[in-house]
């Protein structure tokens, strides 16, 4: 795993660590469709990720930060 300088104050091999444990995220196929709504999108159409990107735009559920404090917890587990 390499996060490009942007993990501080964790190294790649802990966060490679509590990804592949599965306790932050599942990222089975059905589950990431579900929790990411990519069946049925609100706010968003998937024209919209043609034009501008797909990355670093609010309006994407993807984009969301909603589990930091839960990464954060869990690292100090690990």
């Amino acid at each position: 795993m390499k996060t490009f300088g942007t993990a501080h104050g964790v190294t790649n091999g802990q966060l490679e660590k509590l990804l592949l444990a599965g306790r932050v995220f599942d990222f089975r196929p059905y589950t990431l469709t579900e929790d990411l709504g990519l069946t049925t999108p609100k706010g968003w159409k998937y024209e919209d990720t043609a034009a501008y990107g797909h990355f670093g735009r609010k309006v994407f559920p993807w984009e969301r930060m909603d589990k930091v404090e839960v990464l954060q917890a869990a690292l100090k587990r690990i």
